[in-house]
């Protein structure tokens, strides 16, 4: 009985395009958490300044 050895001898690799959605996603959450922490010390900054 043959055996298919390309499976076994390769690992599996991701897709490119697999690479690009993770990369965005993580790009784009990264951006919203820098600009709540910004807008919270925007805020915190405006209060201390006005007051």
């Amino acid at each position: 009985m043959a055996k298919s050895t390309t499976i076994d001898a390769r690992p599996r690799r991701v897709p490119g395009w697999l690479w690009f959605v993770a990369l965005w996603c993580v790009g784009v959450g990264s951006a919203m958490a820098v600009g709540f922490a910004f807008k919270l010390l925007m805020n915190a900054t405006l209060f201390a300044v006005s007051r």
